[in-house]
């Protein structure tokens, strides 16, 4: 782990006969690289796979299997120091980034355990349960709900013997129950009124989500109370409005809520090992090229500015100049080519990568970026040949892996930047792309942009909803909630071209707060 370590801090690379290798976990949904075991490694990847399982299980929902590339890619990073340099010295203990094609997960180490989870672990499994929510359902959870629902989730236990423990204490937030500042029950459910609050302390929001959830789903005392309240938010009730219809005298339920929480035990869900079996879980040690690169391109995975990828390049380059015929290591030369602004060099050495090993798919994307940037310089006259060259590797990339996003998501902005109304075909590239990553945020509202534009008004809507009320939602939510304005009166069938007030291409980075 020192090679990350120096890697964040841009010096260069050291390295001894002891040093751990880094290896490579796969399943169904998830691909790990940690310098661990490859016992640890396949038992970590078990049990994320387990967890996947119960959120089936108990939700009755049962997702569309990922394209290779669509899996989220989880790095362990090491140290609670090695995570803080990797966030930019922020006190967290693990994020998460949802992208078309490239979910990817910082994690301090792949620690499986049957026993008390690390909080670094916690934050995976609780950006997982959004995540998988973001799959199952279009519902837009207010605050409370999709925070408190993490929660819950993210509290379960793994058991050597196969089961999963799902609703137990939340002991990651045994403090902020009992010691941070209180959250009234109407605070909590209204997140017009939460945002009012003029305190900067740190609250109990996270812990009372997680209580009032588990109350509801769990204590026996008010059956079917949540369904009722899910129910009046979609048929329109306002927040407030909505908890009374269902829950009744809010200063009562805010009452038992605090009875609850004094409570000796709570109820939880005890899956049997027949109810999560998952599927099986391949761990490969990674060439010594990719052993010496993973490091850096963990760096340049994270996110970084121009600046920081200039930095970063000499030593990407001198590793790929010891691994000529690596194409992995091509590949993350292509990228990091890319983020520093040198658009041929990245072609070249995605080319490269593609000519020493064609079933490289970063190398096709890398590319595909290059040359975008490429085309959007051109001269009017040169413009259509450059967006038809640019589309050439997504358009490979497709023929290798037809479910992969970003080939359908490029095939309709090429006809765009071009000038051109998208077609019919690029419209449903597009639309399809949104159902492979229903994650990607940034994603989803262009689609509904789009189908605005088509005059399918409520589905617009339905997608850019959840987007609004993501209490994470940053800058796109804030354009989410000014989309939702601005059609709140748009007839439905008539077109509505509505355009945002800035370009976005990436989802912001929201850390889940240590």
């Amino acid at each position: 782990m020192h090679r990350l370590i120096a890697a964040l801090c841009c010096i260069a690379l050291i390295t001894t006969p002891a040093q751990a290798r880094w290896r490579k976990a796969e399943s169904e949904h998830f691909v790990i690289y940690a310098d661990d075991s490859a016992r640890d490694l396949e038992r970590f990847g078990n049990m994320l796979e387990r967890f996947h399982q119960a959120l089936e299980f108990i939700t009755g929902r049962t997702t569309e299997t990922p394209s290779p590339s669509n899996r989220v890619t989880i790095y362990a990073v090491g140290s609670s120091a090695d995570m803080r340099r990797l966030a930019g010295d922020k006190k967290i203990a693990g994020f998460y980034s949802a992208r078309a094609g490239g979910s990817v997960a910082f994690v301090q180490d792949a620690y499986p355990t049957s026993g008390e989870l690390p909080f670094s672990a916690v934050v995976v499994l609780h950006e997982y349960a959004h995540y998988f929510a973001s799959i199952a359902t279009r519902f837009p959870q207010p605050p409370w709900m999709s925070e408190g629902s993490a929660e819950f989730f993210a509290s379960a236990r793994f058991p050597s013997d196969g089961r999963v423990e799902i609703g137990r204490p939340a002991m990651h937030r045994a403090g902020d129950l009992f010691y941070a500042v209180d959250v009234p029950i109407r605070e909590l459910l209204d997140a017009d009124l939460y945002a009012q609050r003029t305190s900067t302390r740190h609250d109990a929001f996270y812990g009372r989500s997680w209580l009032l959830f588990h109350y509801l789903n769990l204590s026996g005392e008010r059956p079917d109370e949540l369904r009722a309240y899910t129910d009046a938010l979609s048929n329109g009730m306002g927040a407030l409005a909505a908890a009374e219809h269902a829950f009744g005298d809010l200063d009562q339920l805010e009452s038992d809520l605090d009875s609850y929480l004094q409570r000796r035990r709570l109820t939880m869900l005890n899956l049997r090992a027949s109810m999560v079996e998952p599927g099986a879980v391949t761990v490969s040690e990674l060439s010594d090229g990719m052993d010496e690169v993973l490091p850096l391109q963990i760096v340049s995975k994270r996110g970084v500015t121009r600046e920081q990828a200039v930095e970063l390049l000499p030593e990407m380059r001198a590793v790929a100049a010891s691994y000529p015929d690596d194409a992995g290591v091509l590949a993350a030369l292509a990228e990091a080519e890319l983020d520093a602004g040198n658009d041929a060099e990245a072609i070249a050495a995605a080319d490269a990568a593609i000519t020493a090993d064609p079933s490289v798919v970063n190398a096709y994307v890398q590319k595909g970026y290059a040359l975008f940037n490429l085309a959007a310089d051109a001269s009017a006259n040169k413009r259509e040949e450059a967006y038809h060259a640019a589309m050439a590797p997504f358009s490979a990339l497709n023929a290798r892996e037809p479910d992969h996003p970003l080939p359908l998501i490029h095939f309709y902005r090429s006809l765009q930047k071009r000038g051109k109304e998208p077609t019919e075909l690029a419209r449903q590239a597009l639309e399809r792309a949104s159902q492979l990553a229903p994650f990607d945020r940034s994603l989803a509202l262009e689609v509904a942009a789009m189908l605005a534009s088509e005059g399918r008004i409520a589905l617009a809507r339905t997608l850019a909803a959840p987007l609004a009320f993501d209490p994470h939602g940053g800058k796109l939510g804030k354009l989410a909630q000014f989309f939702m304005n601005a059609t709140k009166d748009a007839e439905e069938a008539a077109p509505f071209h509505w355009m945002p007030p800035l370009m976005i291409d990436e989802p912001e980075v929201e850390p889940e707060p240590a």
